[in-house]
């Protein structure tokens, strides 16, 4: 019980995973509050996956998954992607994330959980179990990770399918940055530190040719919009989460 106050004491101190009076009046509500993972569960689990996934220092830590069989673009085949019990349709999400050095994650939305189980290694493509399909906000050690070779798979990237600007305002490894999703309708936009890194509309000509040549291409109704699940990924590496908030517009 001291060890629980201390820690909430601290988080107050620090301001960390709280809603200002502003925010509160805004709408805004949190997903993560601090000291548990209320709210949340694993992809095609009832429950957290406690291996993967746990609360450290008032921030979501993803357990590095060691030597574990992998498939192609490096997830876990039998992973842990952590998925909000709820679903969001129209909204604006803002996180605090850091990754370790040579870490790739991300976070999903416009996940359908049905969608994501049928593709996933019980189903005809053959990938990875417990891993989301969604649009990604890609987060990533640029400098060291090989991902960070190609534009569409670099930190603020709609992954595989829209790189962010040629100038981004990325902190270095090991620091938080603060990203921000806004969702409605058919228009979304990605944000770092600030800054509109790329935004996008889903329909048009331009997003159904981004599609048709990403990596998605095979996979029925990926593109399609609904009312989905928002994901923090396991790819397999460490990597934290913090100040996870959203607001309904």
């Amino acid at each position: 019980m001291i060890a629980t106050l201390t820690l909430c004491f601290a988080l107050q101190a620090s301001g960390q995973n709280q809603l200002s009076a502003p925010e509160r009046a805004a709408g805004w509500r949190l997903l993560f509050d601090g000291r548990s993972l209320a709210g949340w569960r694993g992809v095609g689990y009832d429950t957290v996956p406690t291996g993967h996934w746990v609360v450290v220092d008032g921030a979501i830590k993803k357990i590095a998954s060691g030597n574990v069989p992998r498939v192609a673009d490096g997830r876990p085949l039998v992973g842990g992607d952590l998925m909000t019990v709820d679903s969001f349709a129209d909204f604006e999400l803002s996180w605090e994330w850091k990754v370790t050095p040579g870490a790739n994650s991300g976070v999903k939305y416009n996940v359908s959980e049905t969608l994501s189980l049928a593709q996933g290694g019980a189903g005809t493509s053959g990938g990875p179990t417990h891993s989301a399909l969604g649009f990604e906000y890609q987060m990533l050690d640029d400098d060291h990770h090989e991902d960070g070779k190609l534009p569409t798979h670099r930190s603020g990237a709609l992954y595989d399918l829209i790189a962010p600007g040629e100038t981004t305002p990325l902190r270095p490894v090991g620091e938080w940055n603060r990203s921000t999703v806004i969702f409605r309708g058919n228009h979304g936009e990605h944000w770092l530190n600030g800054r509109k890194i790329l935004e996008f509309e889903l329909g048009t000509a331009r997003m159904d040719s981004l599609l048709a040549q990403s990596k998605y291409r095979t996979i029925p109704g990926f593109g399609n919009r609904r009312t989905g699940h928002i994901v923090l990924q396991d790819h397999g590496d460490e990597v934290y989460f913090r100040n996870i908030k959203v607001r309904p517009l």
